[in-house]
């Protein structure tokens, strides 16, 4: 367990029973998000069926308090022969305390045991916990000719519902 004040807490694989209560997580950590102008959408959530595939790929990790109850999770899933980052959150009195470090520490230890090629995801190029704070992990931001075509999806997708064009972007780190 890692000592932050008064409490340690931990990653771990999530368990499926703990599930449900990754949303409230997402939509806690969201406002952070949106305080940082990153979003001006409403709050939601991941599907469930991410959340499955996730679990069942190894890659749904939480971090837990002194009490093992989840304040934070990363749910990576398998794309292309690369771990993608669906979805990375912790609760905004935890944030700034190095779970979400140590939850993207944890999936790119698990995605280099698994074999994959690297690490993906999409964000936010200004809010300092997301494009730099990547950035600080060895990430890159890719340009429009070496992105796949699965993150261009994706990043269409989340402008779709809501993102601002001039402020997303995908990363990669290549193993």
């Amino acid at each position: 367990m890692t000592e932050v004040g008064q409490g340690a807490w931990a990653i771990r694989l999530a368990r499926p029973e703990e599930q449900h209560l990754l949303a409230d997580i997402e939509i806690d950590a969201f406002w952070a998000l949106h305080e940082a102008g990153a979003v001006a959408c409403e709050p939601t959530s991941l599907s469930i069926e991410v959340l499955r595939q996730s679990q069942a790929e190894q890659l749904l990790l939480v971090a837990v308090d002194d009490g093992d109850q989840p304040f934070g999770f990363l749910a990576g899933i398998l794309k292309d022969g690369s771990v993608h980052i669906a979805e990375i959150d912790v609760v905004r009195h935890w944030q700034k305390k190095g779970a979400g470090r140590r939850l993207m520490e944890a999936v790119i230890a698990a995605a280099k045991t698994q074999g994959a090629a690297g690490v993906t995801l999409t964000t936010d190029r200004h809010a300092a916990f997301n494009a730099p704070f990547y950035a600080s992990l060895g990430f890159r931001i890719l340009g429009n000719e070496e992105r796949p075509a699965e993150l261009t999806r994706i990043l269409e997708n989340e402008v779709a519902h809501g993102a601002d064009p001039a402020r997303r972007v995908a990363m990669a780190l290549r193993f």
